[in-house]
């Protein structure tokens, strides 16, 4: 049919199903966007074609019953071979109950906006910690002076216990504001291997959490050593990972996965190689309170947490010109570090 032919050649992934949501119809740019053929993905239902959509069946079910259009922005879609998508969803009711859907893949727009958002919140943080050590810090300096010349003039060591305290707390509060702010300097870099830093971690968490926690690796050997400020950036994956097993109360499975990118933009910057590094893991995923809150310092769901892992690794990625981007759902969280491949000529 002519029809048939012009839907085929729509950018956008067309399919029209029934009240049940059998899908009658695909257009080949929605074969594409399932990882299925035409003849298989006619035999099954919407909800049969990905492993997860962010949207209940009802919801469609409801607008076809009623004769009503509607539409659904920036869904989550993750296909039966696992590739993740951001899609928005357009609903059209047709004739005997039908319906036609179109999906529109949006995940260029979306890595954009959620990398234009990380950068002002990561921005707005460095503000207010800034702004904040310098309150906090010249008082507290005093209060440690003060502490410390009252110490002197007491003989009683009941009395010295006391101003000890004070002493140990402002310390205390001292160090976790320059944790806040995190390394302000470039430290040396070398040139190292992702690799041997990724093992690192993975070794540091299996003596932690002993058995119950497994790594997989997923390694691309092709990823050649590049600069870096190794103990950093060590730190900021090692963040990661914990925050992962601790979500998962030390008992599951996360994947260390490396791959390459070529002609990579992280803001407003084209890298021509970037290190792609993903944990993934297979807790019960972030909470959507703190998905738009994620790096700021302070923010955790854990009531024991300090909320300064996230913001540390995410300092420490931007000192290495990189960007952390998310993905998560019940069963499914990965951090990826795009880290551009920088060679001490480009440095320089």
């Amino acid at each position: 049919m002519e029809e048939t032919r012009l839907l085929n050649h729509l950018t956008a992934a067309v399919m029209v199903v029934d009240s049940q949501l059998m899908v009658q119809f695909a257009n080949q740019a929605c074969e594409q966007l399932f990882g299925l053929s035409h003849r298989r993905l006619t035999e099954i239902r919407l909800t049969d074609c990905v492993s997860r959509i962010g949207l209940e069946p009802a919801q469609l079910q409801q607008s076809l019953a009623s004769h009503q259009g509607s539409a659904f922005y920036a869904m989550s879609l993750v296909s039966l071979d696992g590739q993740h998508h951001t899609v928005d969803l357009f609903l059209t009711p047709l004739q005997d109950g039908q319906g036609l859907l179109e999906l529109r893949v949006i995940d260029q727009q979306q890595r954009i906006s959620q990398e234009l958002h990380q950068y002002a919140q990561h921005h707005a943080a460095q503000l207010l910690v800034r702004g904040l050590a310098h309150e906090i810090k010249n008082p507290l300096g005093g209060l440690r002076g003060a502490a410390q010349l009252l110490e002197r003039q007491l003989t009683e060591p009941d009395q010295k216990e006391f101003t000890g305290i004070i002493i140990e707390q402002a310390d205390r509060l001292r160090i976790l504001v320059d944790r806040l702010l995190g390394p302000q300097k470039p430290g040396p870099r070398v040139v190292a291997n992702i690799h041997r830093v990724l093992e690192q971690v993975s070794q540091l968490c299996a003596l932690e959490f002993a058995d119950t926690l497994v790594f997989i690796r997923d390694y691309d050997p092709s990823i050649p050593d590049f600069e870096m400020e190794r103990d950093l950036l060590q730190q900021a994956v090692l963040n990661i990972v914990r925050n992962a097993a601790q979500a998962m109360e030390g008992r599951g499975t996360i994947t260390l996965k490396t791959r390459t990118c070529s002609q990579v933009t992280i803001a407003g910057k084209r890298h021509r190689m970037a290190a792609m590094v993903s944990i993934i893991d297979n807790g019960p995923g972030i909470d959507d309170k703190l998905k738009d809150t994620l790096f700021y310092p302070m923010v955790t769901g854990k009531a024991d947490g300090s909320g300064l892992g996230l913001s540390i690794a995410q300092n420490a990625v931007a000192q290495h010109q990189g960007r952390i981007d998310v993905d998560s759902w019940p069963g499914h969280t990965a951090f990826t570090l795009m880290l551009p491949l920088i060679t001490t000529k480009e440095s320089q």
